[in-house]
This record gives structure tokens, sequence and C-alpha cells, in this order.
């Protein structure tokens, strides 16, 4: 799982305790002002500047940003407020395993740019549920996959960064937590709705800006006032609470909290698993997930996409510095609260029997940090927030446009694409607003074990699915269908199986069944792994291969195939088993939208539209200001892989440079 996020518990009335209730000073509230109206400001400027009235400009950003954009972009949506709670509660907790997930997506964000997207390129795909359909053929894969997705997204994704954020600013702020909610999603909805990805990118890049410099800051004042690593090393051991009961493990401070590689059998990151069974969620995430893919498919082109996937590489290294170290800090300097081991304490503290180790980032903000720092500090927890949300909303309204709408109504114009992608951001916002409750409910940890499982068990078959789909010809239809869907069964028992056997407190006997017990989620998902590997290769050697067409520019091997002439690749809308017309691929789709779109204006100017309506268009970047000229059909997203020998080769020494780095930090901290 690439995003590490401990449970953030609802915070209630006699929880405050915990984060003292200072009031922002004047000065705060003007860093918090003034930062929205900076980040409103850049959101309009992308939104004026962008072209936003077509598919690929509103979905893609017009395919022509720069790789530091992408490079910010790419870090803002995994860094999500989730990660300022989760990795700082983890290292508070349980030491520095929790940074495996980052440097495993260091090494995954520099294969998606050198091994996954010149395959995406070449097959000249915007989303992933349609790689899938153009390698496979047929609906059911893409279809399954794209409410997969959507699922994941808003269960998970969205629910934790919101409620992460929530903790956040409700104990500093002290406003209401729906008010907060309500007033953060408005406004990140408004410029995902109006500016698309092109204002997501900029503003991402930012609020990376401004998360770095935070979080830097931060990280001087903690390590200032411990005494640098060596103090760190010395007085984490010595962090106890003074409730903590004398004859009980519980509350311990872990002998390895300084180890990256654990026991294989007793500890909470087994070393095996983080090789092997983290590898291919992590891979999942950082190179079949829309929302990574969609950033690196914005790139101008190869070289900036490689640029991007550098810079967000390099950046991976940080968040142990400036997240897990000062989370670790937090527990040196306030262990009655962070470090409490007592339950009732715990539920009296931070509403949370099982621990309050979530509180140590904004413990620390607010205690720790001067006028104007705190609320810098207050705009990057924001910042963190909204870049997630905005990333979350326009990747999962590009996948609902193009793979779901288009599928019951190929015929729709390119209008009616952009209104309902607009339409979606809306309705994802609302159902956020509701899912509020069911988080607040998740007492016990559940939340955590929640995020944990969904992307133990549902990531790997699909990761397995697209591996072999990229470096395997014989892959087929019918056998990646029947190992995604057996990896996908065997992961939803797993997850009912933990949602009926909760993991129990410290203090508590452990009777979950051995299976639940003993097989830790990391081993699940290398079982899982292998398992849709086998199914995947058994069936697909004992049916057809697939077609020249689903093979030509789709895999690695064939990604320089000759380009297919147009007309074999642009075959008529074809009938379905319900009798809808199903056209084969998304690029025909959206010409056929914009032909559509075209004859729709040449006949609509008789029409008057009101003065709302035509408001509401010019914000969304939909005005008729061009009917006397029929739109440009969809061009390439990135429409070549060749590259400069020059920038190529500077580009593949920095790629060294940077796992060099990764590998020194691996063996460093092992």
């Amino acid at each position: 799982m690439e995003r590490v996020t401990s449970s953030p518990e609802p915070p209630q009335s006699q929880g405050l305790e915990a984060i003292p209730r200072k009031s922002l000073e004047p000065g705060d509230i003007a860093v918090l002002v003034f930062y929205f109206l900076f980040v409103l400001g850049v959101g309009l400027w992308s939104t004026v500047k962008t072209k936003r009235d077509t598919v690929k400009g509103y979905f893609l950003a017009g395919g022509d940003m720069v790789w530091w954009p992408v490079g910010a972009s790419l870090f803002a949506s995994n860094i999500g407020s989730g990660h300022f709670i989760g990795l700082a509660g983890s290292g508070a907790a349980v030491g520095i395993s929790v940074t495996a997930y980052e440097l495993n997506g260091l090494f995954s964000v520099l294969m998606l740019a050198w091994i996954f997207l010149p395959i995406y390129i070449a097959g000249q795909v915007t989303t992933m549920p349609e790689y899938l359909r153009r390698r496979f053929g047929g609906r059911r894969i893409s279809i399954t996959l794209a409410v997969l997705y959507l699922f994941i997204y808003v269960f998970t994704k969205i629910s934790v960064d919101i409620y992460s954020g929530a903790i956040f600013i409700q104990q500093s702020l002290h406003w209401d937590l729906y008010l907060a909610i309500v007033g953060l999603l408005a406004i990140t909805a408004l410029y995902t709705v109006a500016g698309g990805l092109a204002a997501v990118i900029y503003t991402d890049a930012l609020q990376t800006g401004i998360m770095l410099t935070g979080s830097f800051i931060l990280m001087g004042y903690s390590f200032a006032v411990v005494g640098g690593m060596e103090g760190l090393k010395e007085k984490y051991f010595l962090a106890l609470a003074s409730n903590r009961s004398t004859n009980s493990s519980c509350g311990l401070p872990r002998e390895d909290a300084f180890h990256i590689f654990r026991d294989p059998v007793t500890s909470d990151l087994p070393w095996p698993g983080i090789f092997f069974g983290m590898s291919i969620p992590s891979l999942w995430y950082w190179c079949t997930d829309q929302v990574i893919v969609q950033r690196s498919l914005a790139a101008k082109n190869l070289s900036h996409a490689k640029g991007g996937s550098l810079m967000a590489a390099y950046l991976k290294i940080l968040p142990l510095f400036i997240m897990v170290f000062p989370g670790m800090v937090s527990r040196v300097l306030f262990p009655d609260e962070v470090a409490c081991a007592n339950p009732d304490v715990c539920q009296s503290i931070c509403s949370n029997p099982s621990g309050c180790s979530d509180i140590a980032y904004p413990k620390l903000v607010l205690e720790l940090l001067p006028t104007g720092l705190r609320g810098l500090m207050m705009a990057v927890m924001v910042a963190a927030l909204m870049s997630s949300l905005t990333s979350i909303f326009n990747s999962s309204s590009t996948i609902f446009t193009m793979d779901i709408w288009t599928h019951f109504r190929p015929q729709a114009s390119e209008r009616e694409l952009m209104i309902v992608g607009r339409v979606f951001v809306l309705v994802l916002v609302l159902v956020s607003i509701l899912w509020i409750p069911v988080v607040q409910a998740s007492q016990g940890g559940q939340l955590f074990i929640y995020i944990q499982s969904i992307s133990s068990y549902l990531q790997p078959p699909v990761a397995v699915v697209f591996i072999l789909a990229c470096f395997w010809k014989r892959t087929n239809e019918k056998g990646a269908f029947s190992g995604l869907i057996l990896g996908l069964f065997l992961g939803l028992v797993r997850l009912v199986l933990d949602f009926i056997y909760v993991q129990p407190r410290c203090d508590q006997p452990d009777e979950r069944p051995a299976v639940v017990k003993d097989v830790h989620y990391l081993y699940f998902s290398m079982i899982l792994s292998s398992t849709t590997l086998v199914t995947v290769c058994a069936v697909s050697w004992l049916t057809d291969p697939p077609s020249k067409e689903m093979v030509s520019r789709l895999t690695w091997f064939s990604r320089h195939d000759p380009i297919v002439q147009k007309e074999q690749v642009q075959p008529a809308a074809t009938l379905s088993h319900n009798g809808i017309p199903e056209a084969t691929d998304t690029s025909f789709q959206l010409e056929m939208a914009q032909d559509n779109s075209s004859k729709a204006h040449s006949g609509d100017g008789i029409h008057k539209q009101s003065k709302m309506v035509k408001a509401i268009l010019c914000l969304c970047g939909m005005e008729d200001k061009g009917r006397e000229e029929a739109p440009t059909r969809m061009e390439a997203v990135i429409v070549s892989l060749e590259e400069n020998p020059i920038v190529k080769a500077l580009l593949d020494v920095n790629c060294i440079i940077c796992i060099s780095c990764a590998i020194f930090l691996w063996g460093y901290f092992a």
C-alpha cells in the first residue's frame, strides 16, 4: 500500500486535552487567509491560461506540461494529510519501519517513467481501463476495473484524507467538523470543476512548495529541541507514558524502532513482506493507478515525463526526515499523550482506546511553532488535503466519463462529456460529505484495518494483470479475467474475515483464527499475487492467443511496431450483448463525440441561452466562442517515444544516482 495511515479517530469533546485549546493568533489567521487567496488565484490563472473546452485540454491538461509541475503534482497527489497524520503517528508508535512504503514508492515511480509509460504512450491511451480494453478486447475487464477504481478512491483515499485533515483543522481551529470539511471541499471542487487537470497540476506544484517549506521548518525545530539525531536515538527509548501499567508490555518502544528490516515472523512489518508483498501494491499505485499515470501522460513528451518522475522520486526520500522523525520527536516531548498505553486514559485523551499516536504531528505543530509559522503549517495541512482531493476528483471524473459513460452513450457529444465530467466531481463531493459519519463511527483502529485491507487485498490481482499484459504477449482476455476475478474473490474473503475478527488491543488476548492472526497482510499480498499469476498464465496457455492487433504497440516488446493504419483502428460501433451500440476504443469515441459536437453546434444558432447558462458555461470554459470552427479531433497524448540522446543520457544518469541514494538509505537503516 502506498499511502500509510494510522486510523484517525473522531475527536470528541472529552478528547481535546491532548491538544491545548490554543486560539490561532491573528498572524496565523492572516497566513491562512493569504494562502487560500493565493491558491485560488493560481487555480484561476491556470484555468484562464489553458484550453479547457476539449476532452484532452480538460482531462490531460492539453498534454503540454513540463517536467517540474508534473513531478510536483506526482508528489503532492501521493502525500495527503493522511501522510502527515499517519506517518508521524506510525513513527511515534513503532519507529521508522513505515519508511519502507516511501522507499518502495521511489523505485516504482521510476519504473513508471522508464518501463510502463512508453507502453501507454505507444498505445495512445488516456485511462488505465482503456489500456486493458485495447490490450484484451471486450468490456468486462475495463468496466470491472473502472468500478473498482472508483470504489477504492471514494471509500479509502477521500475518506482518509478528509478525516485526517479534519482532525488537524478541528482541533487547532476549533471549527465545527462539518463546516471545516464542507468549506474545504467546496473550494477544492470549484477549481477542479472549472479548470480540469491543468488547474490541478499548477496548484499541486504551488502546494508542494508550501508543504516542503513548512515541513522542513518543523523538522528543524524538532531536531533542535531534542538534540539532533543522536539525542532522538537516546531519548526515544526512554519515552514512556507515566500512566503505563508496569506489568504490561503495552506502550514500550520497539527495540528495532530504528530499523526498517524486521523479524520475518513476529514483527509489525516482516522483511520478506517488505521486499515482495509490498512491491506489488506499490507497482499498482505508481504504475497503473489513474491518479498517478494521468499526471505523467500530461507531460509534453517522454523526457519531461521522466524528469517529473525523477523529481517525485527524489522527493520521496524526504518523508522519513520531515514526517517520521518529527513523529518520533513528538513522542519524546509529549510521552503521556502521544505514547499513552492505558486504554481508559487514551480514550479520554483522543477518543481512541488503542492509542493516541495519531495526534503526534498536530501536537508538535501547536506546541512547538511560534505565531505565523503555526499558520503556515495549518496551510501545509490544508494544502496536503486539497492536493490529494483535487487529484482524486479529476481522475475519478476521467474514469467515469471515458470508461463508464461512453460505454452506455457512445454517441455522446464532446459538450456532454465535459458536462458529465464536471457534474461527477460534484457527485463525488456529495458522497464524500455523506461518508464522513461512517468514517467518524470507526472506533478502535478499524479505519486503519479497513484501509490496509483494501490496499493489500484488492490491488495485487490488478497489478499482476497489468504486469502480464505489458510483458507477456501470450496473455489473453480469458486468462486476465479469470485471474482478476479469482484474485478479487480471495481478497474479498480475507477482507470480510478481517472485518469480522478485529485485531485486539495490546492488553487483550488474540483469539482470531490462524488464517487471520498468523498470515500478515503483506504475506497475503504475496499469496494473492502468486495465485493470480498462476491462474492468468494457465488459462492463457490453454486458450487461444490474442490477435496481432491486441499486441501491437501495447506491450514492452511490441511498443516500436509500425502504427496500424487509421481505418483498421476505427471499426464501426458494434452491438453489445444487450443491443446498445458499443464503440471499441475511447479515442474513437472521442472523435465521434467531437464530430457530433460540431454537428450540434452548426444547428443550434437559433436557440437563445439564458445569462445563467452562459455564466456557467463560461466558468467551465465551454463558451460557444468557436461555433464557426469545427472542433479539432483529439490528437495523440504524447505522439512519439523519441528522445534527445543527450537529454536521455542525462536522465538515465540521474535515475542511477537516485536509485543509489535509495539503496544507501535502505542499507543505512536496514
